[in-house]
């Protein structure tokens, strides 16, 4: 699909400098444009950039001024960079369009599903399911027994939801991702075995949630495991039985939660964090990188360590962490220095 000059500038209320005509059909970084390119600048060190580049238009701010004769077509707008990214999501409505029940696929009685549906190939549909309007799920997914998804959810291929999961409005969810599995909950037995404890619960998903790929969320034991609004959750994490994660948390790849813990609102958790069960994180925590978090963490703190402590605790105790040997010698010498003072002072 091809775009011209004046077509984005009416999209972006910009204004051209040089030819309406342009046109693009592709998008690249301004130091890799090529002809056919839609590129923005907005950083000053890129500036360079422009007197090179190649591609067709250039997304810029209002207040630059050329030093140098240009090959591209400018688009003038307020903010390149905010402009260039409502582009990007546009591109990204646009190729991801796609409507329609691709066969084969089963969907099973009772199920309902609203306007602009589109079910890719080998999906798996269960029975009384509740789908709402614009709903992309791709190929090879499964949607268990009743199951509701709600307005504008995109759902990519290979994704796992078990039944009675509830997913809200807005939400995308990445490939190999598995929403309701049972969580991990066993009873030990006298003779040393452990008995599965039923998994009854569900996994409430509420509106704007990210879910990356390969990423697993255990159904409760009883109840529900919750996402709260706004969270997005990066790739490979593991979030267990009857957790829940408060409204615009944000966490990196690999980390995970064990049962029953609560993870407070705008929290920030980096990667390979774990956190132990049945812990209250508070709100407005960050957690740093391969932390581990065994105890019930207040509002606002920042940590690191493992188990972790405060974050500048941290950074100063690390200075001495690196040079310990150094410091367990001068330590052994100074004993030698004392007792042979002693010594001296005894003879």
């Amino acid at each position: 699909m091809k775009f011209t000059a004046e077509q984005i500038a009416g999209i972006l209320d910009g204004e051209v400098v040089g030819n309406p005509n342009a046109e693009v059909y592709q998008l690249a970084k301004i130091e890799e444009g090529k002809e056919g390119a839609l590129t923005f600048l907005s950083n000053p060190k890129y500036n360079n950039y422009i007197y090179t580049t190649e591609a067709s238009i250039t997304i810029v701010n209002k207040t630059f001024v050329p030093e140098n004769e240009l090959k591209t077509t400018l688009i003038k707008v307020d903010d390149a960079y905010l402009s260039f990214t409502k582009l990007l999501e546009f591109y990204d409505q646009v190729k991801g369009h796609k409507e329609g029940i691709e066969q084969p696929s089963v969907i099973s009685n009772g199920v309902v599903h609203g306007d602009h549906f589109y079910l890719g190939s080998f999906s798996y549909i269960g029975a009384n399911v509740k789908i709402g309007d614009n709903v992309k799920i791709y190929p090879n997914c499964f949607v268990g027994d009743n199951v509701t998804i709600g307005n504008n959810v995109t759902i990519f291929a290979g994704t796992k939801i078990y039944s009675e999961t509830q997913i809200g409005n807005q939400c995308r969810i990445h490939s190999g991702t598995i929403i309701g599995s049972d969580g991990f909950g066993y009873a030990p037995n006298a003779d040393g075995t452990f008995k599965k404890i039923p998994q009854i619960g569900n996994v409430i998903i509420e509106d704007d949630v990210e879910i990356g790929s390969c990423t697993t969320i255990d159904r409760a034991t009883m109840g529900s495991t919750i996402i709260r609004k706004g969270v997005k959750l990066d790739n490979q994490i593991q979030v267990a039985h009857n957790v829940e994660i408060g409204e615009n948390t944000v966490i990196a790849a690999q980390t995970g939660i064990a049962g029953s813990t609560k993870v407070g609102k705008n929290g920030m958790i980096g990667g390979q964090v774990g956190i132990a069960g049945h812990l209250t994180i508070g709100n407005n925590v960050r957690i740093q990188a391969q932390s581990g978090v065994g105890r019930n963490i207040k509002d606002n703190e920042v940590l690191q360590g493992s188990p972790t402590f405060g974050y500048n605790d941290f950074s100063k105790s690390y200075v001495h962490f690196k040079n310990l040997p150094k410091i367990i010698t001068e330590i052994e010498e100074l004993k030698k220095q004392i007792l042979n003072t002693k010594n001296g002072n005894n003879g």
